[in-house]
Order: C-alpha cells, then sequence, then structure tokens
C-alpha cells in the first residue's frame, strides 16, 4: 500500500530544515496548499501559482514524490481537517486515512484537528529542540531586510522568488501600513454594499470624467468591481486603450477578474492587478497615459499618513504619467474655509453614546438608524477616528464647518458605520488640493471645481439640519465634492 505524508500548510516559503526532515519520512508528499484562492495579502502575500512552482522544484531537487493541492480559503472551522482532505480527494481521486498517511504539521492547534481523527502526527519544526525557524519567521526575517533568509531558505524558493522578484512583493505587502491581513483597507467594511454603491453611481462618474480621459494606457486606481473600465470599454473613441484596473481590497480584485472571466469586457486589453500604489511603482516611469481615481484619495488620506501620504500617491500618479497625460480624481472634499465656527441645529435631542462593544455589523447598523440625528452625532463623535470636538446649545451645537460637514455627510451609513468612521471627508478644501497638484508637478486644467451635490443636500441633509452663523445668520450648505483634472507638462 502506498503511504503518504500530508503536509497542510500555506507554503509561501520553502526551508532547507523542511527537505531534511521530509526526506527522513519517506512516502509521497501531499502538499495541501492553504488559502490558495488569496494572494497579495499579509497572510497570504505569495500566489498559489508561485507557491506550486517552488515545491514542484523543491520535489525534483530532493527527490521526493510529491502531489500538490490546492485548498481555498474558508470561514475559521473546527472541522478543517476534513476539508483539507475533502480537498485532497477530489483533486486527487485519493482518500487518506490513518491506515495510509501521516501528518506533517507544527501547529499544535491544526494537528490536534488531525490527531482526534486518528492521524499519526509528524511535527516537522515542533519535533526539534531547540525548534528551527519556521518557514513564516524566515518569510518575516526577508520582510525585515535580513540578508540571513537565504541561508534558512531552500534552493527552490530562492530560485523562484528571485526570478520573479517576489522577494520585494512580499516586503512591500507585509510592511504596508495601510491595508491589513486580508488585503484590505478595513476589516470592519461589507464590501458586497460598498460595491452595490459603486455600481449604482458609475454610470454618474464615468460621464463626468469621460471627456478628459486620453486614449493609450487608462489605468483606473482603486477600480472596485470594474464597472467604470466597463463604460470606458464600450466607448468607441478608446477601442485601441490598453484599460487597466488597480485595486487593493482583494475581494474586489477577485470580483473583477470573475468578471473578465465572464465576458464582461470586449477590449482584449484588459488587465487588473492587485496592488497598493502607495507600497511602491506600479507601472513603469512616463508610461500612463490617463489615471482615473474615484472616492480613492481620501482613502489615502484616513487609512494612511494624511498629507504625507497623499502627497506621495500624488508623486507616484505624476511619475507614471506621461508628458501631456493626465489625472482625472473624483471625490469627497472639504468647505472653503473649513476651520470657521458655526452653529448647527439638529433634529431630536442629545444622547449618551451607547456601547459598540460585542455588536455585529448589523446590531450597530440596527442601532445606528434608530438613533435621532442629534443623538447620532454623539454616536459618530465617539467613534470617528479624527478629533470632533464641538459645544452642546441644547438646540444646536457649535463646531468647525468642516467637522460639521463631516457628520452630516457620514450619519447616512449606518451598514458600514465603524469604517466610514475610520474616514475623513473633509481633511482638504480645494485650495489644498490645488497646492499639492501644483507642488509635485501638476498643471490644473480650467476643468477643475468644487461642487455640491445638490442630491444629498435636499435628500439627507436639509431636512434634518440647519447652519448658521455663530450669531444665527443663516448659511447656504458648502461645497462636499471636487473634480480635479490635472496633467503633466509636455516638456516634463
Amino acid at each position: 500500500m502506498e503511504r503518504f505524508v500530508l503536509f497542510p500548510g500555506r507554503h509561501h516559503l520553502l526551508t532547507r530544515f523542511q527537505a531534511e526532515y521530509l526526506r527522513g519520512l519517506g512516502g509521497t508528499v501531499v502538499w495541501a496548499v492553504t488559502s490558495a484562492n488569496h494572494q497579495n495579502t499579509k497572510r497570504n502575500p505569495v500566489a498559489y501559482d508561485r507557491r506550486e512552482a517552488a515545491i514542484e522544484r523543491f520535489s525534483v531537487q530532493e527527490g521526493l514524490r510529491s502531489l500538490v493541492v490546492p485548498v481555498f480559503d474558508t470561514a475559521h472551522t473546527d472541522r478543517f481537517a476534513e476539508v483539507t482532505l475533502k480537498s485532497v480527494e477530489s483533486a486527487l481521486g485519493i482518500r487518506l486515512a490513518p491506515q495510509n498517511a501521516l501528518v506533517a504539521c507544527s501547529t499544535p492547534e491544526v494537528a490536534a484537528l488531525y490527531e482526534a481523527l486518528g492521524f499519526e502526527i509528524a511535527g516537522v519544526e515542533a519535533d526539534r529542540d531547540p525548534a528551527p525557524a519556521r518557514p513564516w519567521d524566515v518569510l518575516l526575517m526577508l520582510a525585515a531586510g535580513e540578508s540571513a533568509w537565504r541561508d534558512l531558505a531552500h534552493p527552490a524558493t530562492l530560485d523562484v522568488y528571485d526570478r520573479y522578484r517576489l522577494g520585494e512583493q512580499v516586503a512591500l505587502v507585509v510592511n504596508d501600513p495601510v491595508v491589513g491581513e486580508e488585503g484590505g483597507l478595513t476589516t470592519t467594511r461589507d464590501y458586497r454594499t460598498y460595491a452595490e454603491a459603486f455600481e449604482a453611481s458609475a454610470a454618474r462618474k464615468w460621464e463626468l470624467v469621460r471627456r478628459h480621459v486620453r486614449p493609450g494606457r487608462i489605468v483606473d486606481v482603486g477600480c472596485g468591481a470594474g464597472a467604470v473600465l466597463a463604460l470606458a470599454d464600450r466607448e468607441p473613441a478608446l477601442r485601441e486603450s490598453d484599460l487597466i484596473g488597480v485595486e487593493v481590497a482583494r475581494h474586489l480584485y477577485e470580483e473583477c477578474v470573475h468578471r473578465k472571466a465572464q465576458g464582461w469586457f470586449s477590449n482584449p486589453n484588459v488587465y487588473f492587478y492587485c496592488r497598493n500604489v502607495l507600497g511602491g511603482a506600479v507601472f513603469p516611469s512616463r508610461s500612463v497615459d490617463t489615471t482615473l481615481t474615484f472616492a480613492l484619495t481620501h482613502e489615502i488620506w484616513s487609512y494612511g499618513q494624511r498629507l504625507d501620504s497623499l502627497r506621495a500617491f500624488a508623486a507616484a500618479i505624476y511619475e507614471h504619467t506621461v508628458p501631456g497625460g493626465v489625472w482625472i480624481n473624483s471625490d469627497v472634499c472639504g468647505p472653503d474655509g473649513r476651520d470657521r465656527p458655526v452653529r448647527l441645529a439638529l433634529q431630536g435631542a442629545a444622547a449618551p453614546a451607547p456601547s459598540l462593544d460585542g455588536l455585529t455589523r448589523e446590531q450597530i447598523a440596527a442601532l445606528v438608524e434608530a438613533l435621532p440625528v442629534r443623538a447620532r452625532l454623539d454616536r459618530f463623535a465617539a467613534d470617528f477616528h479624527f478629533p470632533l470636538p464641538f459645544t452642546d446649545h441644547g438646540s444646536s451645537v457649535e463646531l468647525a464647518l468642516g467637522d460639521a460637514m463631516e457628520f452630516l455627510t457620514h450619519k447616512d451609513y449606518p451598514d458600514n458605520w465603524l469604517s466610514e468612521a475610520h474616514e475623513q471627508f473633509c481633511g482638504l478644501e480645494f485650495a489644498d488640493w490645488k497646492a499639492l497638484l501644483t507642488d509635485v508637478g501638476f498643471e490644473m486644467d480650467g476643468a477643475s471645481h468644487a461642487w455640491r451635490n445638490d442630491w444629498i443636500v435636499d435628500h439627507r441633509i436639509a431636512s434634518l439640519a440647519e447652519l448658521s452663523t455663530l450669531d444665527g445668520a443663516p448659511l447656504d450648505w458648502p461645497v462636499t465634492h471636487v473634480l480635479l483634472v490635472a496633467r503633466r507638462p509636455l516638456n516634463t
């Protein structure tokens, strides 16, 4: 009877110790590569195909008979061992059992799941005292810039990492200060509702920018699920252009790839990258004709280092833009004179902000939805990741104009309350934007302007709030959004 060694793990990096250990076990090694559908995240920085390539090369060099099986990520379950065994059986037609296989695993919690099914456990690194560096520890050494990782990594890993420049990618992803472990900006965002909202507004966004788009290489940074690029794909004037989407959130990137496979795009030159532009250059210098960004720059400001991160992003866009090329940015915007003190009257009464600890997203949404507008301000001030001081005057509050608009433009997002409370909409006003873009080298097109979304004012603000000076003179509602058309000068 053929003997097997089931070796479950993410296998982003292989070590010399693993080679020595597996040779001593004998039998056919079944590499169950978990999180095979994940890449470009802190937990899973390397794509499955690169992991598989290294495993196959490792097996040839070490004279091991190996079988490699992808295991897609699942929600946390106590039946992980059973899921993995079923994945192996489905892919290979081989049923692994205690009678024909042992399990090589150094993680005690995972090993216990297989042990409960009757499997003998080979502890790999856990079998040695002192324990050698585990693969993830070696990967973190790489990310930290410690050259000693190369002495511990197996030559097969070194070969694949060097040929495909994976070391640079791993270091960028693992050290990224903005992106979370699962490849998104935040763990509290409901990406389904986020994508639906983006889809609903895609036609309006495209109509706003289409006349400014320069044919050639067109890049949508923060492309969501690809809805705007799908509209660009239908433009006859752009049929010879390359359409490129860049999305940092793994969930949305995977939807882009799925849609391309399903025939959403007629242009054969449509490509998607799962990248964070702040992590380093995505495109060569002077190679992009048009860059589009929608509702993105306020996230860079909010999740990064404010103006420093935004300046780095603008400089990266400038660098990859061809002379004469354009960056078109549509986003929220702070009002002119955002620090000006104003009086804001709101419907309802103040109320202590109840605790959200331990509540699900759905429970938080229901709680926020039930709050009157004035009480919702108290809740928002408690949850907002930026200072929002105000003075209560009973029927009204005194605060800065920018802070008033922060609340009024955030208050209608109960479904993603904690995620939205992490984002500052009014960090920059139009004059700040003009100064920033010209400082990095862009020229401002005359089409650039700040504007007010009257639908939001009419449907979400005006009937629930009144804005006035401190001595009671009514104020008109200020701008809420900005369109920036910035061109790289031809002589640069």
